[in-house]
């Protein structure tokens, strides 16, 4: 498939935020922006077909204003619309497993440490196979050329997991934007440490140790290709979004 960023659409302002992030991106990569929006209105007696053609129409528009609004920011740049049927955790992880990254729309964190507001970016990020953004309102555009260091980039990783393509992302955009990386796994102790006196598993301890040293092994050999980034590397007791 044709090299491509995709972005999904909806209504709200963080949305449009990541469609601004992602053109930016796309004109980077000199890869077409794909923007996309899902609904999940199926036809029943609680939504007949008026209502449901009404909602396409809606969010046909929705897409068309959006893309106006990316061209006009950056012209030249290819964009497409499309929009999918069905589940739209399924429907945006199948479009991000064919995009070389995916940008979403995200609130930051709820009112439960851990949970990002938003079930399907969420959901996204933790199924997708290729990079996903999430990308707050108010957002710097990516790769921004004003010289100065961006706010950071925070990247998860499961270091039982093949993570290359995430790890060529993340140095990858911060060795672009002149970014701090911050690479972060989360893990729990083994039950056992539930009934002792160790207050914190992940100081010194054989499992903690064993997992510092696991992402550093995961971590070394992008640092070699990337001598100028900055990073740091943290494993997380308990929730990642704590860090």
């Amino acid at each position: 498939m044709t090299p491509h960023v995709t972005v999904g659409v909806d209504e709200s302002p963080e949305s449009l935020a990541a469609a601004l992030w992602a053109a930016e991106e796309a004109s980077l990569l000199d890869v077409p922006l794909h923007l996309i929006h899902t609904e999940e209105w199926p036809v029943t007696a609680e939504v007949p077909p008026l209502s449901a053609e009404s909602l396409v129409e809606r969010y046909e528009t929705l897409l068309r204003a959006t893309a106006d609004r990316v061209r006009d920011d950056r012209p030249g740049l290819d964009v497409t619309t499309g929009m999918a049927r069905g589940r739209a955790p399924a429907e945006l992880t199948a479009a991000a497993n064919e995009a070389e990254v995916t940008v979403l729309g995200s609130r930051g964190l709820g009112g439960v440490v851990g949970f990002l507001i938003g079930s399907v970016s969420l959901a996204v990020v933790g199924r997708a196979r290729r990079p996903v953004v999430l990308v707050r309102s108010g957002a710097p555009p990516s790769g921004a050329g004003s010289g100065d260091a961006g706010p950071g980039i925070v990247l998860g990783v499961d270091i039982e997991q093949p993570c290359d393509p995430l790890l060529a992302f993340a140095f990858g955009e911060a060795a672009r934007g002149d970014e701090e990386l911050r690479i972060v796994h989360s893990w729990s102790p083994p039950p056992a440490y539930g009934y002792t006196a160790v207050p914190d598993p992940g100081v010194g301890s054989g499992p903690g140790r064993k997992v510092t040293e696991g992402l550093a092994e995961m971590v070394r050999p992008w640092r070699s290709k990337f001598p100028a980034v900055r990073v740091t590397e943290q494993a997380v007791v308990g929730p990642a979004a704590a860090a």
